[in-house]
């Protein structure tokens, strides 16, 4: 049985989903003690609540503690299994982030895997679900794992409601990255998305970003207004990535109440500006989520980052102690280098 301070680094949401994966991925039995702890509404969210209970139900697992406000949970795993499975998250809890929670065990299963999860599918602190899609998941696919996704309404804070549908199949071996440089800009696109609201709105978004972007020769964004029938509540993002010769970088700015269209524009493309700028080969945000797959890579890995955010070094703490690994920072000139690799003999 492993035991995990919850409340340690980031101590938030990321740290107690990935210990749940790791020990469904390891079938290693593990407790998380003092959940979110240092957080203004301790212990288990709802959200928190599904997300475990999604990985229990995919890794046949047993779980103490499960409910809405707990600080401690013991989760032991059984057998990984495929088949079809759905999740209600309620409310506008994150499905992006549920599916991340899912997808190592899914990947691990002997047979594929389909995951249908209702809830919020572009809402604060978690990624956007063009995001999941156009960044996270090609990311997966490099890196050897076999998903796809398909979007069937869109769903917003406070009512959440949205409801997507994936696939994954059993992936057996990892590849490594050796990320040093990242090449030229190709490219750059996105996509600006309203629902129920006016149609104007992406066309700002994307016109702010556009003038931010303007030393981007080829920069294309797709403007796209669902309605009523397609989404429940008010919302939108606009998520952007650069297709760079040797690697993929994402940004993203959710539309919120009070913040103009412009404003998002601006948010997204200058942080995707500051990426590419940085000479990084992993963007800040998707370096904490894909550095799980990395570690079960047999091989080594490494990749370039602009900084080191407290989500990567506390998944960088925990890898560890699930498998025999470790994950590295160096600093280089104004990026610090990833590494990941087996641990020495």
């Amino acid at each position: 049985m492993i035991e995990i301070d919850g409340s340690h680094g980031e101590g938030g949401g990321q740290l107690l989903r990935t210990a749940v994966a790791l020990s469904a991925v390891t079938r290693t039995p593990v407790t998380v003690d003092r959940i979110r702890a240092g957080r203004p509404n301790p212990g288990l969210a709802p959200q928190h609540v599904t997300a475990i209970r999604a990985v229990a139900e995919l890794a046949s697992a047993e779980v103490e503690g499960l409910e809405a406000g707990s600080s401690r949970i013991t989760f032991r795993p059984g057998d990984l299994v495929g088949g079809d499975h759905a999740f209600d998250v309620g409310t506008a809890g994150s499905v992006t982030l549920v599916l991340q929670a899912c997808l190592p065990a899914a990947f691990a299963a002997k047979d594929s895997t389909h995951l249908r999860v209702v809830g919020g599918t572009d809402v604060r602190w978690s990624p956007p679900l063009d995001a999941f899609a156009r960044v996270f998941l090609p990311w997966v696919r490099r890196l050897g794992g076999e998903a796809d996704l398909l979007s069937h309404r869109r769903g917003y804070y406070p009512r959440g409601g949205g409801e997507v549908e994936l696939v994954a199949q059993p992936t057996a071996t990892w590849s490594p990255v050796q990320l040093s440089e990242p090449g030229a800009v190709e490219r750059v696109r996105g996509i600006a998305h309203v629902s129920n609201l006016p149609e104007d709105i992406p066309k700002r978004m994307k016109h702010a970003a556009l003038r931010r972007l303007h030393g981007v020769q080829d920069a294309k964004i797709e403007e796209r207004v669902y309605p009523s029938e397609d989404a429940v509540g008010q919302g939108g993002a606009l998520v952007l990535w650069a297709e760079r010769e040797h690697t993929l970088l994402g940004a993203d700015s959710l539309a919120e109440r009070g913040k103009s269209s412009e404003r998002v524009g601006e948010e997204a493309a200058e942080a995707l500006e500051v990426e590419i700028l940085s000479g990084a080969t992993v963007d800040a945000h998707t370096a904490d989520q894909i550095v799980t797959y990395l570690a079960l890579s047999d091989r080594p890995s490494s990749f370039m980052v602009r900084e080191v955010g407290g989500h990567l070094r506390t998944i960088a703490w925990l890898i560890p102690q699930f498998l025999p690994r470790t994950v590295e920072f160096q600093t280089i000139g104004g990026l610090t280098r990833v590494k990941v690799g087996p641990k020495a003999a």
